[in-house]
């Protein structure tokens, strides 16, 4: 399994170099109030995905933080119910 994934790895990184290689097209790209930017189409593409991800990231920022508290909370609620459980058990064993 492990052999077939690292092939999955190197198909894909050369699949994206190919892709890099073939799209390296110098493009404009204009702003607001006449800004503008020149660069290459991958360049272009990978910032444009990297500032995606970094927003998606954070739009599940506040959902992971919840649900982290809410099993922090659950676990810490789990073990009292155990240590509970064992300090009846302790106090029911004659000595």
């Amino acid at each position: 399994m492990r052999y077939l994934t690292w092939l999955l790895r190197i198909l894909l990184f050369v699949a994206l170099l190919g892709f890099a290689m073939k799209n390296n097209e110098i493009v404009s790209l204009r702003y607001l109030f006449g800004y503008e930017w020149q660069a290459p189409l991958v360049i272009a593409l990978f910032g444009f995905l990297v500032i995606g991800v970094v927003l998606g990231m954070l739009a599940m920022l506040d959902t992971v933080m919840r649900l982290r508290r809410d099993l922090a909370h659950a676990r810490a609620e789990a073990q009292s119910k155990n240590s509970e459980r064992v300090t009846e058990n302790q106090s029911d064993t004659p000595e």
